[in-house]
């Protein structure tokens, strides 16, 4: 029986394109502010659970989207006041320091 440790550079490269194509999707989706993103699904849902229900539903995602334009803009640039707590689950990303990528002229360091 293999463990992990055992598995080849092929399957460790494997999952590391599966790990970036998670990071991606999650980062694309959730992004900086999860609110709107759970603000969407719920009002994708409530559309669909008034359409099942028989009742005309396209409004409902605009007046969502309306809602959380004006949620989402005031979290970015207020206080404390809109921001989740040290604590929280989801935290907000803070920019690190970013390294330059090298040009392709500049020869390997050794």
């Amino acid at each position: 029986m293999s463990t992990p440790a055992d598995a080849g550079p092929r399957a460790r490269g494997v999952a590391a394109r599966l790990r970036a194509v998670g990071a991606f999707w999650y980062d694309f989706v959730i992004g900086e502010d999860w609110v709107v993103a759970a603000g969407v699904v719920a009002g994708l849902l409530g559309t669909w659970g008034l359409h099942t229900a028989g009742v005309t539903a396209w409004w409902l995602l605009p007046l969502v989207l309306v809602v959380l334009l004006p949620v989402s803009l005031a979290r970015a640039v207020a206080g404390p006041l809109f921001r989740p707590p040290s604590g929280s689950l989801l935290p907000r990303r803070r920019p690190g320091p970013r390294t330059p990528p090298a040009s392709p002229h500049t020869p390997p360091e050794s």
